[in-house]
């Protein structure tokens, strides 16, 4: 009987945003009879599946406590509910910062602390968020409109993160360096996304980025394995456990990459971006995780 293998999304792109829609057939050429489901969906036999793979579960920011309870619920999630509740607050890059990774400086501002906005441009984002959603650029001396949108994202009791805006993205980018089953499989570059003009895309979950392949030299590689380790330690996992992760990186003026953002829940991996090697790469991996279990 063929192993089968459920890839979690959302309604508004039950297949993803086109990425990731030629993983089933990928999976069919390894015996692996795979079929796309929202996670929300009541129909959808997540606790029935052989595993369950976080694909495009990219509604999840403003419900995340339902959605923590359903990855909690499912016997076989990739990557595993520990991770994804760890890795969906941003509050992880200060305690990848503390584990010794090169980190854009993050500060956590909670609802009644007062900021310390840095000099020079930066960025106010939610502690909990995907796709940019909530993320808001300002100019150094713009503190009164930073301070009514960090009202907004205190509603609730949220948390925001404050950090200083690298002024070489707008030139080069953020790099995402895409791991599978622990091991580096490819790289690609994402346009600056909060630029003037960055808009939503249609489905008005995440902002269109531009994105183009490249090849990551040694300092990106080097500093997104350290990221890989350092995350994997704290989690208490083996790499090899972590079917996919996504690491953004950025360089500072002096050329040194740092962390922007380690994604192990809903990251998009670029597979339109890179060979098909990457689509093959994946699907052997996913079959490796059906055997473990």
């Amino acid at each position: 009987m063929m192993a089968r293998v459920l890839l979690a999304s959302c309604a508004e792109l039950p297949e993803s945003d086109g990425d990731d829609t030629p993983l089933t057939g990928a999976l069919a050429e390894l015996g692996v009879d795979a079929a796309w489901a929202p996670w929300d969906d009541p129909a959808a036999a997540f606790a029935e599946a052989d595993l369950v793979v976080l694909r495009a579960t990219w509604d999840y920011a403003p419900r995340r406590d339902e959605f923590l309870a359903w990855c909690d619920s499912v016997p076989a999630l990739a990557n595993p509910a520990p991770a994804v509740r760890w890795n969906t607050d941003k509050s992880y890059l200060a305690e990848l910062g503390d584990a010794g990774v090169e980190v854009v400086p993050t500060r956590l501002i909670r609802p009644g602390e007062r900021p310390v906005w840095p000099e020079g441009d930066f960025v106010l984002k939610p502690a909990v968020g995907a796709g940019s959603r909530g993320a808001a650029r300002f100019d150094a001396d713009d503190h009164d409109a930073a301070r009514a949108h960090l009202e907004i994202l205190h509603t609730d009791g949220g948390v925001a993160v404050l950090q200083p805006y690298q002024a070489t993205v707008d030139a080069e980018g953020e790099t995402a360096m895409v791991f599978i089953g622990g091991v580096f499989s490819h790289a690609f570059v994402k346009g600056a996304m909060l630029s003037d003009s960055a808009a939503m895309d249609s489905s008005g979950l995440f902002v269109t980025e531009g994105l183009r392949p490249v090849e990551a030299g040694p300092a990106l590689r080097r500093a997104a394995e350290d990221a890989m380790d350092a995350a994997s330690a704290l989690l208490k996992v083996d790499r090899a456990e972590l079917l996919y992760a996504r690491v953004d990186l950025v360089r500072v003026a002096d050329g040194r990459p740092l962390l922007l953002e380690l994604e192990l829940a809903e990251p998009s991996l670029g597979f339109r971006q890179t060979d098909a090697g990457a689509l093959r790469r994946f699907a052997s991996a996913v079959r490796t995780a059906l055997a473990r279990r």
